[in-house]
């Protein structure tokens, strides 16, 4: 089966798709934000086949999402860490995860908490400038000249 491309969709959702869009890209990557950083390690976790792994890893080394680093002092032992860009994607597996919680009821023993304060996190939420959460409905989708792309709603 050939992989899908959205390069040519103009669309910043296609092109994050690109990148991320498959399950075991993003459970790797919260995996490593659980602290993951070995390839057996990611391996053992997540319960992925080795070539599945290997894809996935290397594409994300590819994308600038992760990092490859060599931490061996007595020969080569490679790391996996998250870059700036990988990091950003923090926020999207906290939505995706509350939405599934939501919508799923697929809630698990982890819980999200503040590392300052021990509060649970609160529900990821789009925000306008002042603060204040909308919704689907409370956003227009514009052009580049400000003209209307659909009615949303």
């Amino acid at each position: 089966m050939t992989r899908k491309r959205f390069d040519d969709l103009g669309c910043s959702v296609a092109c994050a798709l690109n990148e991320v869009g498959d399950w075991w890209s993003l459970l790797v990557i919260k995996q490593a934000m659980l602290g993951t950083r070995r390839y057996v390690d990611f391996q053992k976790n997540l319960g992925i086949a080795k070539n599945i792994l290997c894809d996935r890893l290397s594409r994300l080394v590819e994308n600038g999402v992760m990092t490859r680093v060599n931490v061996g002092e007595h020969g080569t032992r490679y790391e996996y860490r998250l870059t700036e860009k990988g990091r950003d994607l923090f926020a999207v597996v906290v939505a995706l995860r509350q939405w599934s919680e939501r919508w799923n009821g697929n809630k698990d023993a982890m819980q999200l908490v503040s590392r300052g304060s021990g509060v649970p996190i609160a529900p990821v939420a789009v925000q306008n400038a002042a603060g204040e959460v909308l919704s689907v409905r409370d956003v227009l989708f514009v052009d580049e000249n400000g003209e209307p792309l659909a009615h949303s709603g």
